[in-house]
């Protein structure tokens, strides 16, 4: 495995961002740059990634292809195509999005359409189309999973592959996001396991977080930082690396720079048991 940052930190130029990731111990990052900046900046990213050694472990769409709004469902799924073209044309590892929903304003919210036949099927047309339409022959197009949202868990990504049916259409692991009731909660490394063992020859790429159960009536989860909840790192860490010894574990959804590297410094010391930079796993 190798770790990484959804945040680019801050930099002035493509040299400063790729030579501070390296230094600060990272062997994956997020690109930072979209298909509708100028190619020539595109270009220097990928060049100064390439010349520190980092791999481009993912292209991030973050619009709703699904959206009601024909208007806005247009450019997302047009958006979606052209980021996935620059993703194959950089050698990103995966271009990765979620589903969204039809069913209400927010683009990743909880709603009982999420689960409908009509919802499933919307999802597969999407991701049949901007496959076809972007044709990636180096890059994977992937979905990443959610609590509430297709593909809820390693069954249903399985089902959802299989819909699909295109090569280009690969896993991006999320493990918090699928832990969404006190099963998989209080047996997560049970559940880490489980979705390892059906999923991990696809998997392209991983966030790593943590996940905590307040203190409150009823049942109610907290993604958090790493470390300050009660997910079994270790085995994640362990089981994407006998997936692929260059897994790309992305920290994310932190609220500053301050906060990523002070979550970078502690996984880095809670899995000292794995070399983050070349991919090995240094003790048995």
């Amino acid at each position: 495995m190798v770790l990484g940052l959804s945040s680019p930190l801050a930099h002035k130029s493509a040299e400063e961002w790729a030579k501070r990731h390296k230094e600060l111990g990272c062997g994956a990052v997020v690109f930072p740059v979209s298909c509708d900046e100028p190619e020539e900046k595109i270009d220097e990213y990928v060049r100064w990634a390439k010349k520190e050694g980092l791999d481009i472990a993912e292209v991030g769409i973050w619009r709703n292809a699904l959206a009601p709004d024909e208007e806005e469902r247009k450019k997302a799924l047009d958006y979606s195509v052209r980021q996935l073209k620059m993703a194959d044309r950089i050698g990103a590892r995966c271009c990765v999005n979620i589903v969204g929903t039809s069913f209400g304003p927010i683009w990743d919210g909880a709603y009982a359409g999420n689960y409908s036949e009509e919802a499933w099927k919307q999802a597969v047309e999407s991701i049949k189309y901007i496959i076809d339409k972007a044709e990636p022959k180096n890059t994977k197009f992937s979905i990443e999973p959610m609590p509430w949202m297709i593909p809820t868990s390693p069954e249903e990504y399985l089902k959802l592959i299989d819909a699909v049916d295109r090569d280009a259409f690969g896993v991006h692991m999320d493990m918090v996001n699928m832990i969404n009731c006190p099963e998989r909660y209080f047996f997560n490394t049970e559940f880490i396991e489980k979705c390892f063992t059906m999923l991990g020859d696809r998997i392209c790429s991983c966030h790593i977080k943590d996940v905590l159960l307040r203190e409150e009536f009823t049942f109610q989860l907290k993604e958090c930082a790493c470390g300050e909840g009660t997910l079994n790192l270790e085995k994640y860490a362990e089981l994407a690396t006998k997936a692929d010894e260059r897994m790309p574990m992305i920290i994310e959804h932190l609220n500053s720079d301050e906060d990523y590297l002070n979550s970078l410094k502690y996984t880095k010391e809670r899995l000292k048991n794995y070399d983050y930079v070349n991919g090995k796993k240094i003790l048995a």
